[in-house]
């Protein structure tokens, strides 16, 4: 199986529509072991949702902003494992007052927030985690993206923290490369999961993917996305890092 015998650490799984739930599942299905990770309010919702995966896993709380919290989760993980073959990084978060037609008005500790979470936490994360990293080998860490090279409707300053994502890809990718650690990011098409509900005018991005995707696109199904970035942590895609994998149905590739 393709990933036979990996371990992986999987964050962002919220409910079984998200992305993160979807490569959890491709991951149990093709032979890893992963642990999950949950945080705050949203803890219990994560746990809930691992019941409908394969087979039992169990929850880490992780909260990505705080960095003595990523130390006891590498903690928890040696004692497990004494390793760790990849990571999906698959966490965002913007206020509401950065979105929905507000870039212009935006306040900077609000923007702080949606950067810290949504692109400085791949940093951390990966840079808190990179002695397991190390210890496999080989071994990779994949994040999820949304495409920063244009100006969406509604998307406001997550486009620019995004934009960052991409970037911190790339530098993670230069500075841990010596070390056999692969970073990547697969830049999605629209998934109505929880946290695309929270964008305002998210249905604009559903008609326009819709028209415009020459493999058409289907926005309840993330399971091509999970799919991909599956691929990325495994020890199939040893040669691939700092890139962005576009999971979209093509959309990117077609001006009008």
């Amino acid at each position: 199986m393709l990933v036979d015998g990996q371990r992986y650490l999987i964050t962002g799984v919220l409910t079984p529509g998200s992305i993160a739930f979807a490569v959890a599942h491709e991951a149990l299905e093709h032979g890893a072991e992963i642990l999950v990770t949950g945080w705050g309010r949203s803890l219990s919702l994560t746990q809930r949702s691992t019941r409908r995966l394969p087979k039992p896993v169990d929850v880490l709380e992780l909260d990505v902003t705080c960095e003595a919290q990523v130390e006891l989760v590498r903690e928890q993980l040696a004692a497990r494992w004494g390793k760790l073959d990849g990571v999906l990084h698959a966490i965002a978060f913007a206020p509401p007052d950065v979105l929905g037609g507000n870039f212009l008005s935006a306040p900077f500790e609000s923007v702080a927030t949606a950067f810290q979470v949504s692109a400085f936490s791949l940093k951390t994360l990966t840079v808190g985690l990179a002695p397991l990293l190390r210890a496999a080998g080989r071994s990779s860490v994949v994040s999820l993206d949304f495409d920063a090279s244009v100006a969406w409707p509604a998307y406001d300053w997550m486009g620019p923290c995004k934009a960052a994502l991409e970037s911190v890809t790339r530098y993670l990718a230069r500075d841990l490369g010596p070390d056999g650690i692969r970073v990547n990011t697969v830049a999605a098409g629209p998934i109505r999961t929880m946290a695309a509900k929270a964008i305002p005018g998210f249905a604009q991005f559903e008609d326009a993917w819709s028209a415009r995707a020459p493999l058409g696109w289907d926005v309840t199904e993330p399971t091509p996305i999970a799919r991909a970035a599956l691929f990325l942590l495994s020890p199939w895609a040893t040669g691939i890092t700092g890139e962005i994998l576009h999971v979209d149905g093509g959309f990117h590739a077609i001006g009008a």
